[in-house]
């Protein structure tokens, strides 16, 4: 029986021991620096530093950086104070298991903004796909490089270009993508990409050839390849009377496929 009453007791200590703790008080400045110590040094070792972690995660998740720079003195006070709040009567205990609700909370945000950023670049990847596929029907008959001499102005990178729109569409502006490579090297000399507003355009069809001058500062005019190497091209996209692109690639580049590619990885989605 005297065991019972002795365990009773323990309990009864225990919970008033924790109804004890000490609290935030948010008060004012100077009653939130004393209490946030005070509760602190109440706290184990181990339980200070994830208390410490835990206040920058409260703190940070009411104010953001954009507010923290921001001109409106008045938003800036606001969110500060939503920060106080959500501190305000927390023991270090209740402060600890609060950043880790946030934590979560923010990790799942992050999983399903991800999610949806996926979702948008593998729209863009088939758009890409089916798109480079059609402009195959814009077919280059005839592709070639050189550098023109020139007096007194140095060397001009040419592009001469056939072509023939076997698309439906009239072509206003066409979107290459060159590669001056040699057969017995795994580098090209050079890749890049350039565009011609076509005057007058290009009807479905017709066949046109041109004869283009890129800026000779350009990384083309910067080529400097053997006789024997191969020009070759390929179209990246084609704008039609409008001048809005009917079929294009560009929106799903390098810099998507790595994106995807890394999101890919970081989630474990195949």
């Amino acid at each position: 029986m005297n065991c019972i009453k002795v365990f009773v007791v323990l309990v009864v200590f225990s919970i008033l021991a924790g109804c004890s703790d000490p609290k935030i008080d948010a008060s004012s400045d100077e009653a939130m620096k004393a209490s946030v110590e005070k509760v602190r040094k109440s706290l184990s070792e181990t339980k200070q530093n994830d208390f410490d972690e835990a206040i920058q995660v409260l703190v940070f998740s009411q104010i953001d950086m954009k507010s923290l720079f921001s001109k409106n003195a008045a938003e800036a006070g606001s969110l500060e104070g939503k920060a106080r709040e959500l501190l305000d009567g927390k023991t270090g205990e209740q402060v600890i298991a609060e950043a880790e609700r946030v934590r979560t909370e923010r990790k799942e945000r992050e999983h399903q903004q991800a999610l949806e950023e996926i979702r948008e670049l593998e729209k863009k990847r088939e758009k890409s796909e089916i798109a480079r596929e059609q402009l195959k029907n814009f077919n280059v008959l005839r592709s070639r490089f050189y550098m023109r001499e020139r007096e007194f102005m140095g060397k001009q990178p040419i592009i001469e270009l056939t072509v023939r729109n076997g698309t439906d569409q009239a072509v206003s502006r066409a979107y290459f993508e060159g590669t001056l490579a040699s057969p017995d090297r795994s580098v090209p000399w050079h890749q890049g990409m350039f565009s011609y507003s076509i005057p007058g355009g290009v009807e479905p069809g017709e066949e046109a050839t041109w004869n283009l001058a890129p800026n000779m500062f350009s990384g083309w005019g910067k080529v400097d390849a053997p006789s024997d190497a191969v020009f070759t091209v390929t179209v990246e996209q084609l704008d039609g009377a409008n001048g809005e692109p009917f079929y294009s690639t560009r929106k799903f580049g390098e810099r998507e496929r790595d994106r995807l590619k890394e999101l890919k990885k970081k989630y474990g989605i195949e």
